[in-house]
């Protein structure tokens, strides 16, 4: 008997159907034994929904009030999986962040996690009894309701599998696990069985849409076995199988990285460069051009400063695309104040990262990614590496050849 906590997300319970369906899947799991806890998002688009309501109101909510809005969606669907499991015959009970008591700061709209009082969930367990856990929400010392942020139900689910010491978190989602690449764009593009902490980090802060960092981020430093896998298969697949499905994120690499130099190739769209030229080559001068912009809350990313000539120098760095108007409204008030010769920005940009533990005992792949890149007329703007990552920002429009091409030249194409 293992003790799971299995998340599910939107579209998995998109549908009074797929909720139904979801209360098979944990019934299945259920029966054969194990313990389970389960924590759902809000129904796909809902959230949307929700927050779109309150713009209407009020164009820039007030951020508490959203957060009691927002919650709502969570509270529709454990009530309804609630349901739908006591109408097999489990014995099933719901609880919103606050009844749970998932304790977070009071930063609405994007709380942290600071502590989860468990016993009831134990108490709960211990009679037989499946706690359906709402994800995505907590509650602060002053007993508001606040939310985690977008994908928050993943780090829901991950605290309370570190909580309750859980044997596995299975996030169950609209993909059958981790691929080499978004399949969409690569169709060759292969499930990996297993993927370290490490890489998927590196995958999920890369571009990489299947787990939500911060959860990661958690996972690993609780040293929560994590496991994706799809929702959308038959609810009663036998278990043996279910469990050997989808990818397994391990703390186990020794042997994986002599096996695979590259475990993934991870993008971005959501990139915008700007460069500062002919800025004085002076101590101090990167924070007076990225001090204002991290005051302002918007995060930098890559970052060049070009080699001095004559005591002047050009800096780039990289922001979010929905972030460019206003670092670059920043970047101009601060070029007058270091005496910079110009502003340079360009919104048309793609970060392409390939990453891999394998990267630490195999030498020459950053010159096999430069070179294929070459041989596509693709030229690279900007290299930003790690000893398992190696980033590089191109023209937007190559964004899909650069990822086919790397794909195949690594090849990530090939049975494992």
């Amino acid at each position: 008997m293992a003790l799971i906590v299995q998340k599910f997300g939107g579209t998995s319970v998109g549908s009074t159907e797929r909720i139904r369906n979801v209360a098979r899947r944990v019934a299945k799991w259920k029966q054969a034994g194990h313990d389970v806890v389960v924590v759902p998002s809000a129904m796909a688009g809902e959230t949307n929904r929700l927050i779109a309501l309150a713009k209407e109101i009020q164009p820039d909510p007030d951020p508490r009030e959203l957060d009691v809005i927002a919650s709502t969606g969570e509270q529709v669907t454990i009530g309804l999986l609630a349901m739908a499991l006591k109408g097999l015959g489990v014995n099933a009970k719901s609880y919103t962040g606050a009844q749970v008591r998932v304790l977070t700061d009071s930063a609405f709209t994007k709380a942290r996690i600071l502590d989860i009082d468990e016993q009831r969930l134990r108490a709960d367990l211990a009679k037989g009894c499946v706690p359906v856990v709402a994800g995505f929400q907590g509650m602060d010392e002053a007993g508001n309701i606040t939310t985690l942020g977008r994908g928050g139900s993943d780090t829901s689910a991950v605290a309370l599998a570190a909580a309750l010491k859980a044997d596995e978190c299975q996030i169950f989602t609209d993909v059958d696990g981790v691929y080499t690449t978004d399949p969409r764009i690569v169709p060759e593009a292969r499930r990996l069985h297993t993927i370290t902490f490490e890489e998927m980090l590196e995958m999920a802060s890369l571009g990489s849409k299947v787990l939500q960092i911060r959860s990661v981020e958690f996972a690993g430093k609780y040293r929560v076995r994590l496991r994706v896998l799809s929702s959308l298969t038959d609810p009663a697949l036998p278990i043996a199988e279910e469990a050997q499905s989808g990818t397994l994120i391990t703390f186990e690499e020794d042997e994986k990285m002599e096996q695979a130099v590259i475990s993934g190739i991870a993008f971005s769209r959501d990139e915008a460069k700007i460069t500062v030229m002919g800025v004085p080559d002076r101590p101090g001068i990167a924070y007076a051009i990225l001090g204002p912009i991290a005051d302002a809350n918007i995060d930098v990313d890559m970052i060049i400063q070009n080699a001095s000539v004559e005591g002047m120098t050009d800096f780039s760095f990289t922001v979010p695309r929905g972030d460019y108007a206003k670092a670059m409204e920043i970047a101009r008030k601060v070029q007058e104040h270091i005496k910079a010769k110009g502003i340079f920005g360009d919104n048309k940009v793609a970060k392409v990262s390939m990453v891999g533990v394998g990267m630490r005992s195999h030498v020459g792949i950053a010159s096999q990614m430069f070179r294929t890149l070459a041989e596509e007329g693709i030229n690279i703007q900007m290299i930003s590496t790690s000893e398992i990552k190696i980033s590089v920002v191109i023209d937007e429009k190559y964004l899909e050849l650069a990822v086919r091409v790397l794909h195949k030249a690594f090849g990530l194409d090939q049975p494992a």
